[in-house]
């Protein structure tokens, strides 16, 4: 089923996931305020020229995509959290690092939305 918002997304997740995307999406909001709001790849998203940032939650797990390519002490300081893609896990059994994925969002629009 198509998502239509952010909100309907969190809707159909577990709470515990719900109330981390919702930190997620505060986070990146605060840090980036000329980016919108969407839905692709049927996940929430941000969008600034293009889309840029991707979260999802999933039974074990938030993610967020694409994978950094350009800030190789980011790409190292994300290392416990990097799948084999470059796509980063973060467990719902650990604090989610809020601040790191700041970071994260702020490199992808560097990287997505310089060009």
């Amino acid at each position: 089923m198509p998502f239509a918002s952010h909100e309907a997304y969190f809707a159909g997740v577990a709470p515990e996931a719900r109330q981390l995307l919702v930190s997620i999406q505060t986070t990146v909001a605060s840090l980036l305020p000329e980016a919108a709001r969407c839905i692709s790849y049927n996940m929430p998203a941000f969008r600034a020229k293009r889309v840029f940032f991707y979260f999802a939650a999933f039974k074990k797990h938030i993610g967020v995509y694409p994978p950094i390519t350009k800030d190789a002490a980011l790409i190292c300081e994300l290392a416990p959290y990097r799948g084999e893609k470059g796509n980063l896990s973060f467990p719902l059994s650990e604090p989610l690092p809020i601040e790191l994925i700041g970071r994260v969002a702020l490199a992808l629009h560097r990287e997505y939305c310089s060009k």
